[in-house]
């Protein structure tokens, strides 16, 4: 597996069987790290959470189409890259009105 970090996202390249439904590895790869993490940087995370929840509901898989492996894994591994000072504050923002968003929703929506 070969991953790589972004400010509010996570790209991944995933090798599993072919009757592993891709719903259900998503489901159990969220699942899992949301706890992991939960357990090891709570303080820093909690105010961070979409409500309760660690990760945003949906996700996105793209094929690679004709792009190689290798291509493909270099641009993941770009993902590592650490964001400049500028934009960790725009996300940090982002983040912090996306909570003050959804603190403001009425219970029943």
């Amino acid at each position: 597996m070969r991953w790589g970090l972004r400010d509010n996202h996570v790209h991944m390249m995933v090798a599993v069987r072919p009757t592993i439904a891709v719903a259900s590895l998503v489901e159990k790869l969220k699942g899992k790290s949301s706890y992991m993490i939960r357990r090891e940087f709570w303080a820093y995370v909690k105010t961070m959470l979409w409500g309760n929840h660690f990760w945003s509901p949906s996700y996105c898989v793209v094929s690679c189409g004709g792009a190689s492996l290798d291509v493909v894994k270099k641009y993941i591994e770009s993902q590592h890259a650490s964001p400049n000072e500028r934009s960790l504050r725009a996300s940090l923002a982002a983040n912090k009105r996306k909570a003050q968003l959804l603190l403001a929703r009425p219970a029943h929506e």
